[in-house]
């Protein structure tokens, strides 16, 4: 790596540069000036002041378009530059009226910056980022003023005087500045052509969610990948001079971005092969919920309940998934009850299906079914079955089913197994027995303590 400093061309320029404005702070026409300037700030304040006051933008721009209404914000904003301008054009006809041109060349120059700053403010109107805003405005102004003052050639030749070589790349403070303007207005027209294309993308009906989230990916990446190249070429770099860059990425990689990697490539095999996508009802883990979005590194999982999973893509190809929504959105619901022994096995079925038949989500071409499973030690357990065509809100509805259970075991006298704990004291000894309702209504013993 080669450092060349031109450090005898910056001295000179600074140094011409201190002799001009020595020259202008010896004649007592620059503090005339500078008067005139301090008069025009503060009756430029007081009038913005007041129009900023005295105007209702509310009111004004109703009905306005969103850039119009913007653009008029700003406008009343800077309406303490434009009167400035003003003033500062107006002092500058009367010195000229008066003497001799040169003898108001600062009031020139104020002018001039006022309507290069004003002119900027209403040109990065459109803008909505605040600080993309200001530093727009501010690199944008600070040209112009090199420009009016007559020192812009001289500052690109300094700054393009210090160079570092790297690998046959001469890197200069103009190559960055340069790189660096170029390519945040492309990544700007990539991002405002993506969201165009990503709208169109959205708006087709022949796509499927993970197709069109895959398309627009590709596209974004692709239109990044593209301006990137361009403005490289733009200023000049060769990229067969970025070897040692694309080395260092590469290194990077295998130390320590494997997990972003493997969670892009993991996105991108989610998306093409479509085993979830948005909208699915999914279960990862202990994680539960609908997938709202994929992006580049993870997916978002709605819970239902205001919260939000995110899940990394890698986590998805390499963890058991469930799918509720799949191939079919058809859901079995199951719910599990008992009955004591007093009961009719086969009433009970048939109240159970009756019930589960005329819940309003449950799918008409299905019949639901009820089995008797177990005869256990606490009475009888049953199975009831029976398909929601939408897995949301599964628990409600077995919740549902579940309290017109009850209402019918109550209007036809079935019993539920209730545990019945009995302490019985025989000669001085503590005897504790927990039984249940037995086939005849009698306590059963299940177990004992003497």
């Amino acid at each position: 790596m080669d450092l060349d400093l031109n450090l005898t061309a910056i001295y000179e320029a600074l140094l011409a540069g201190a002799r001009s404005v020595g020259a202008e702070v010896t004649s007592p026409w620059f503090y005339f000036q500078l008067g005139l300037i301090m008069i025009g700030t503060g009756i430029s304040y007081a009038v913005g002041a007041v129009v900023r006051s005295r105007v209702d933008l509310g009111h004004m721009t109703m009905g306005w378009p969103a850039p119009l209404r913007l653009f008029g914000r700003v406008l009343v904003g800077s309406a303490s530059t434009a009167v400035f301008a003003i003033v500062m054009i107006a002092a500058r006809a009367g010195m000229i009226a008066w003497t001799w041109p040169s003898r108001s060349y600062l009031l020139a120059v104020a002018a001039k910056l006022a309507l290069a700053w004003l002119v900027i403010r209403l040109a990065t109107s459109m803008i909505r980022n605040g600080f993309l805003v200001r530093l727009v405005s501010l690199s944008a102004w600070l040209v112009a003023a090199l420009s009016i003052l007559g020192q812009l050639e001289a500052t690109v030749d300094a700054l393009d005087s210090v160079a570092i070589m790297i690998s046959g790349l001469r890197l200069t403070p103009l190559l960055v500045i340069k790189l660096t303007v170029l390519l945040g207005v492309a990544l700007w027209l990539t991002n405002v052509a993506s969201r165009f294309l990503e709208g169109r993308i959205a708006q087709s009906r022949d796509l499927t969610p993970s197709i069109q989230v895959l398309l627009i990916k590709l596209v974004r990446v692709g239109l990044m990948v593209v301006a990137v190249a361009v403005v490289l070429s733009s200023v000049g770099i060769n990229l067969s001079a970025l070897a040692i860059f694309s080395g260092a990425i590469g290194v990077g990689i295998g130390l320590g971005l494997q997990k972003i990697v493997a969670n892009f490539i993991s996105g991108v095999i989610l998306l093409a092969d479509k085993s979830v996508k948005p909208g699915d009802l999914v279960t990862i883990g202990d994680s539960s919920g609908r997938i709202s979005a994929m992006n580049t590194r993870y997916i978002s999982v709605a819970a239902g309940d205001g919260r939000e999973f995110l899940i990394p893509n890698e986590d998805l190809v390499t963890q058991k998934v469930v799918n509720w929504t799949y191939t079919d959105k058809n859901t079995l619901v199951k719910v599990n009850f008992g009955t004591n022994y007093e009961a009719d096995p086969r009433l009970v079925c048939q109240l159970a299906v009756g019930i589960a038949a005329k819940s309003p989500r449950a799918t008409k071409g299905k019949t639901p079914t009820c089995l008797l499973t177990e005869f256990a030690e606490a009475g009888m357990k049953f199975t009831l079955t029976f398909w929601i065509s939408e897995p949301d809100g599964m628990d409600g509805v077995r919740s549902d089913v579940m309290l017109a259970l009850w209402d019918a075991f109550k209007r036809e006298g079935i019993k539920v197994p209730t545990p019945i704990r009995e302490i019985r004291v025989r000669d001085g000894a503590l005897a504790v027995e927990a039984t249940i309702d037995g086939p005849h209504g009698g306590p059963v013993p299940s177990a004992g303590l003497a």
